[in-house]
Parts: C-alpha cells; sequence; structure tokens
C-alpha cells in the first residue's frame, strides 16, 4: 500500500516550511532565487501568502534547499498540489526486491554486524551477529523500536563497554546533531534533547575532549564484552536516486573489524 508522506492535517503553510528551510540552509531570499531562476521579491510574495507559486515552482524550491522527499511532499500539500513521491511501507509486496536486496547484504556480511535503519535510525532490518549484539543491552532497554543512538548512548546501553566512548560517543552525537540539523523533525529534536540528557553524554559534554590518537585512518568503536575485546569500524549506504520516501530515508550501516583479534573473535561468536 502507498502512503502520501505528509498529511492533510499539517497546518505548516508554504511560507513556513521555505522560510524554516531557508533558515536551515542558511540561505537568503536572493541567493534562493537566483539559483531557482525566480526573483528575491516574487519568491518574498510566496513566502507572505501574496502570491501563489505552481508545483514546478515549489519542486526547483525544494530542489535549491535540498528538502527530503517527505518535506517536498508536505509543501507540495501546503500549496494544494498533489504529493509527487509515494511512501512504500518496508514490508509491502512492492518492497519484495529492496528489501530482499538489504537482507542478502546484511546476511552476506555476517558474522560482522550490519543493520538496515530508518530516517530516526530506528533499526527495521538487521543480521544475526547485530542481534547478538543488541542482546548484551538490558531487556528493559531494547523496547522496540531500537534506535541505534539511545541503544549506543545510554548509560546502561551499549556506552556501558564501550572503552573509547570519549571519541566514540562524541562521533554518534555529532551523527545526530547532523540529522537534526538535515531536517526539520520534531522526533530527532527530541531524541536529541533525550540523549543530551544522559548524564554520561552530560559528563562527555562538559569536559574538554581527549586527544585523539595519532595513528589509525578513522575513529573505531571499541567495546569490552566480559573481558573480550572488540574493535569495529563502519561504513553507512543509501539507495542511488530513490523515487519513494521510504527508501530515500533507509540507510544501512556496515561494521568491520579495525584488527585481527576482533575478526577472530566475531567468527569465533558466529
Amino acid at each position: 500500500m502507498h502512503a502520501t508522506s505528509a498529511t492533510l492535517n499539517d497546518n505548516r503553510s508554504v511560507g513556513d516550511l521555505l522560510r524554516a528551510w531557508r533558515a536551515k540552509r542558511r540561505l537568503s531570499q536572493l541567493e534562493v532565487g537566483l539559483t531557482a531562476g525566480v526573483s528575491s521579491r516574487h519568491l518574498s510574495f510566496i513566502e507572505t501568502g501574496r502570491a501563489r507559486a505552481s508545483a514546478e515552482l515549489l519542486v526547483a524550491l525544494a530542489d535549491v534547499l535540498d528538502m527530503p522527499l517527505r518535506e517536498r511532499n508536505a509543501l507540495l500539500l501546503a500549496a494544494g498540489f498533489a504529493p509527487r513521491y509515494g511512501e512504500t511501507q518496508l514490508d509491502a509486496p512492492d518492497m519484495a526486491a529492496m528489501r530482499q536486496a538489504i537482507t542478502r547484504v546484511l546476511d552476506a556480511h555476517d558474522p560482522y554486524p550490519g543493520v538496515a535503519l530508518d530516517r530516526h535510525w530506528n533499526i527495521v532490518i538487521a543480521n544475526a551477529a547485530a542481534r547478538r549484539l543488541v542482546s548484551i543491552v538490558p531487556q528493559d532497554l531494547r523496547a522496540l523500536p531500537h534506535n541505534i543512538f539511545r541503544l549506543g548512548l545510554h548509560p546502561r546501553g551499549i556506552a556501558a563497554c564501550t572503552s573509547n566512548f570519549d571519541e566514540w560517543g562524541r562521533y554518534m552525537l555529532r551523527e545526530l546533531q547532523r540529522l537534526a540539523d538535515a531536517a526539520i523533525d520534531p522526533a530527532v529534536t527530541a531524541l536529541l534533547d533525550e540523549v543530551r540528557s544522559y548524564p554520561n553524554v552530560q559528563a562527555l559534554l562538559a569536559a574538554p575532549p581527549k586527544a585523539a590518537p595519532t595513528n589509525g585512518l578513522l575513529v573505531p568503536c571499541v567495546l569490552d564484552i566480559t573481558g573480550q575485546r572488540l574493535s569495529l569500524f563502519t561504513t553507512l549506504a543509501t539507495f542511488g536516486s530513490p523515487r519513494d520516501v521510504t527508501l530515500a530515508e533507509l540507510t544501512v550501516e556496515l561494521f568491520y573489524p579495525a584488527d585481527a583479534a576482533t575478526e577472530a573473535a566475531l567468527r569465533a561468536t558466529a
């Protein structure tokens, strides 16, 4: 079943949306207008409701503002136009090929952890290695949906066994801040406020960053699980040229062993 990614009871006007996205992108009306091929005066009239934009102009403005597909639909709906991008549930029949492709990638990645994430970085598909890793988190913290930031930053979550939490925790916070900066989403803002309230995160933010190691190519996630040291690095992948909101918002995260000892440990666990 297909559904629109914005609802008809959204109270935001075209002007509200355009102003909010211009502010987020730190662009003036003149800058947006020049790139979209419209005068700043006309853009001002659109934002104040004195002029009505065509659907084609709204799409052009959305391109300039690099708006996600979900927000493009909201912009079109606010102007009285039909949304252009469907939102198909991941378990829908039309998604079978995409779901199969993701599952194949994740299963082939085992015994290394791999997950597929939605727009809030909730885990929607996980391979066996990822499920084993999540199982170390206390049961009361594993309420669905499993959110990467909650699992990784909560003081009783994976953070409790993260040996380099000063580095890895700051990386995760930067990723969550980047997620919040990329969209106007109250749920992401609430998630950012939530994790910032965790006592270990507050302590992290209150202290100056530790000196970064002089060796190494990237920041690993170093875990100490019942005396077993695991060092992992991560990669992120998205679908190319999506025309569906769900696909556009999906991210596949794959964890790899950063050293031979971690690789041997993961294979032995599997």
